[in-house]
């Protein structure tokens, strides 16, 4: 899974928007429109709002699995 995927699969689970979501972290509803498509990525800063609004980690958020 790429990180758009996870946005968008974060995001649906909530019952937002792409809108309400940009409303929220304070951005374009087209750069979530870009982000979920794999246009574009998020930088640092939005992934921390994210990770905040969606309480999880930026490992999650990226799809990162823990090292053993």
């Amino acid at each position: 899974m790429m990180i758009g995927e996870k946005i968008k699969e974060l995001r649906t689970e909530r019952g937002l928007s792409q809108e309400g979501l940009a409303r929220r972290i304070g951005v374009s509803q087209k750069a979530i429109d870009y982000w979920e498509r794999g246009v574009n990525e998020p930088k640092a800063s939005y992934i921390v709002a994210m990770c905040d609004f969606f309480d999880v980690s930026a490992d999650e958020l990226l799809c990162r699995r823990e090292r053993l």
